[in-house]
C-alpha cells in the first residue's frame, strides 16, 4: 500500500496567485491592437484580391477563350495567341516598346540621378527646387500629355516657336515617324522625374559624410567621389529603380494614346496600346488577354533573372 503524504501540522495551504489586473489589461490591449492590425491587413488583402489578383487570373482564363461581354465564352485553346502572332502590328508594337524602354533608360535614368546630385549639393532654396522638380508628378498624366501635345504642335507649338526664335531648324516632333518615339520618351521622363529624384535624394543624404571627407583627403575629384563613393553607396536603390523603370516603360500607354494615337505610320504603337485596340476597337477580348499574358510572362521572367543576377553580384561583392 502506498502512503499518502501527510501535510505537516501548522503548514499554510498554498493558494493559486490570482492574475494581476495590470497584466490582464495589458494582454487585452495587445490583443485589441493585433486585432486592429489584422483587420487593416485583411482589408488590403481583399482590395488586392478584387482589383489585382482576380483580374489577372481572369485575363489568363480569357486568353484561351473566345469571349464577348454578355455572351457565353467558348474555349479555343491557343487560337488567340496564334492570331495575335500573325497580326502585322504585333512586331511593330514589340519593337516600339523595346525601343521606348531602351531610350527611357538612356534619357530617363541618368537625368534624375544627376539632378539629385545637384539638389544634394545646394545650400539655399532646397525646398523650392524640390517642389519644382516634383511638380510634374502632381499633374494628372492625361493633362500632362495634352500639354505636351500642344507643346509639340508643328505649327504654333512652343517647341518650334523657341527654335524659330533661336534661328534653328524646326521639327515635326510627335508628328514625324522618325521623331515621335523620342518625343514621347521626353514626355514620360519629364512626367516621372520628380518621384525618382526624391528617392535618389533620400539615398544620397543617407551616405555618411566621413566617406566624402576621406575621399577628398585622398585627392579624389568630384567625378571620382561620385564613382567610388556615391554609386557604391546607392547601388541597391539604383538597381531597384532600374527594375521598376523597365517594368513601367514596358507598359507605356498614356503618351501614345493621348499624343500620337499610335501614329504616325504605327511608329508609336506599343504593346499596351495594341491591347487597348484589341479590346475596345476590335472587341476581341481574347486577343487582348493573350497579349497581356505574353507581356506578363516576359516581365516576370525578366524580373526573376534580373533579381537573380543582381543578388549574385551583391553576394560576390
Amino acid at each position: 500500500m502506498t502512503k499518502t503524504a501527510e501535510r505537516p501540522t501548522g503548514a499554510v495551504p498554498v493558494r493559486p496567485v490570482p492574475a494581476s489586473p495590470v497584466r490582464t489589461d495589458r494582454g487585452r490591449r495587445r490583443l485589441a491592437e493585433q486585432g486592429r492590425a489584422y483587420g487593416f491587413l485583411l482589408g488590403g488583402l481583399i482590395c488586392f484580391a478584387l482589383f489585382s489578383w482576380y483580374p489577372a487570373i481572369r485575363a489568363v482564363v480569357i486568353a484561351f477563350q473566345k469571349y464577348t461581354p454578355g455572351a457565353e465564352a467558348e474555349w479555343v485553346g491557343t487560337a488567340n495567341f496564334t492570331r495575335v502572332f500573325q497580326d502585322p502590328e504585333f512586331a511593330d508594337a514589340w519593337r516600339n516598346t523595346l525601343t521606348f524602354t531602351a531610350l527611357a533608360l538612356l534619357i530617363g535614368f541618368a537625368v534624375p540621378f544627376v539632378l539629385a546630385l545637384v539638389l544634394n549639393e545646394l545650400r539655399h532654396a532646397k525646398a523650392f527646387f524640390r517642389v519644382v522638380v516634383y511638380l510634374p508628378v502632381m499633374i494628372p498624366p492625361v493633362v500632362s500629355a495634352l500639354l505636351w501635345k500642344w507643346f509639340y504642335d508643328p505649327g504654333a507649338g512652343l517647341a518650334n516657336e523657341a527654335l524659330r526664335f533661336l534661328h534653328l531648324p524646326t521639327s515635326n516632333w510627335s508628328n514625324g515617324a522618325d521623331t515621335a518615339l523620342v518625343s514621347l520618351v521626353i514626355v514620360a521622363t519629364w512626367a516621372n522625374l520628380g518621384g525618382t529624384v526624391l528617392i535618389y535624394l533620400a539615398a544620397l543624404q543617407s551616405i555618411p559624410g566621413e566617406l566624402y571627407e576621406a575621399a577628398e583627403l585622398d585627392g579624389a575629384n568630384l567625378l571620382q567621389r561620385v564613382r567610388h563613393v556615391t554609386v557604391p553607396q546607392t547601388r541597391f536603390v539604383i538597381l531597384m529603380l532600374m527594375l521598376l523603370q523597365i517594368i513601367a516603360t514596358m507598359q507605356v500607354f498614356t503618351e501614345p494614346f493621348v499624343i500620337t494615337g499610335g501614329g504616325p505610320e504605327n511608329s508609336t504603337v506599343t504593346v499596351l496600346y495594341l491591347i487597348y485596340k484589341y479590346a475596345f476597337l476590335y472587341n476581341d477580348f481574347g486577343g487582348a488577354c493573350a497579349l497581356s499574358v505574353m507581356l506578363l510572362l516576359l516581365l516576370g521572367l525578366f524580373s526573376a533573372v534580373y533579381l537573380r543576377l543582381t543578388r549574385s553580384d551583391g553576394e560576390d561583392a
